[in-house]
């Protein structure tokens, strides 16, 4: 499989695939709740409302209420998504999923949309780029960062029987859906390898897988034998499809749409200087906020966009 080969389905809104997928999954399981911080039109759970009114709680703008709620849920065997923006649903609430949720391990899902860039027009204060960090020094959380509709959909019904505390990560605007529409293709804790390359491997998250099989797409056009590997499950972080990679290819880029520190970039590295040592470049933002933009443009000048993705591999694959 090549880059070239990845087909374009639709273009979809990740958290319209969650929306879809807790509806879904509430179905399937009554023990499936949800909780919002007052955005339940943004977080499209409209559906879930209508026909589970008993299982759905309206908080208000009081997310560490919200966690707390969620926490107590678990002990009667609830099932809790708690929803909202990402930056509320980490760096407000640090202190309360940390003592309440990962010290004593109970079953929450935080499910967390409009983080990233992407968020657009909200600003720096929305556009929350540490909270793959955040979340997953937590000892014993689960992170998870889907890259389109199809994969939301399908990690967001695939939480509810994985036990213990998640952190599910999506966002705003509509973006390239390209994944299995059944998502038979996306398993917790286990890498997707879109292609196969000899050349570099290129391992991204999120928005920013679409953006890598565009520059892969660039460079098998240049000759370059290409791998991309969809990391959508940062922790527990899938060690053996990064080793095997990296054994063939000698090289890597990370591509994320989050701080540099702390983030994906680090958690591949960490795997490479503890196994096998090769170069690496990483394209995310660098230790700065975002700012006010139309989405694209924000890619572009935090230098998240695919021709940096291209320049980023073709340096590394010097430094072989």
């Amino acid at each position: 499989m090549k880059c070239s080969d990845i087909q374009l389905l639709n273009e979809k809104e990740t958290r319209a695939g969650f929306g879809e997928g807790v509806y879904e999954i509430g179905k399937e399981n009554e023990n499936v709740v949800v909780l919002t911080a007052d955005l339940a039109g943004s977080m499209k759970i409209a559906p879930f409302i209508k026909d589970f009114p008993e299982r759905f709680i309206q908080v208000g703008i009081a997310e560490a209420n919200m966690i707390g709620i969620a926490a107590g849920m678990t002990i009667g065997g609830k099932i809790p998504y708690t929803t909202t923006f990402a930056n509320f649903s980490t760096g407000r609430v640090y202190d309360q999923i940390r003592q309440s949720v990962a010290y004593s391990n109970k079953n929450v899902k935080i499910c967390a949309s409009h983080a990233g860039l992407t968020l657009g027009e909200d600003g720096a204060t929305h556009q929350i780029l540490e909270d793959i960090g955040l979340m997953k020094m937590l000892p014993g959380m689960t992170v998870i960062v889907p890259c389109d509709f199809n994969q939301t959909k399908a990690a967001t019904k695939a939480i509810a029987s994985y036990n213990g505390p998640v952190y599910l990560r999506f966002g705003r605007p509509k973006w390239a859906n390209f994944t299995k529409e059944d998502g038979s293709d996306f398993v917790i804790g286990k890498a997707q390898q879109l292609t196969e390359g000899n050349d570099v491997s290129i391992f991204a998250c999120g928005h920013m897988v679409w953006k890598a099989i565009e520059a892969g797409r660039i460079l098998e056009e240049k000759g370059y034998s290409v791998e991309v590997i969809n990391i959508h499950t940062i922790k527990p972080l899938d060690t053996e499809a990064i080793i095997q990679s990296i054994q063939k290819t000698k090289c890597a880029v990370t591509v994320e749409e989050h701080n540099i520190i702390g983030g994906l970039g680090d958690s591949i590295a960490q795997v490479t200087a503890k196994n096998f040592p090769i170069p690496i470049e990483y394209i995310g933002t660098n230790d700065t906020f975002g700012e006010s933009g139309k989405p694209l443009d924000l890619l572009k000048k935090y230098g998240l966009d695919t021709p940096f993705i291209v320049d980023a591999a073709e340096k590394v694959m010097k430094r072989k």
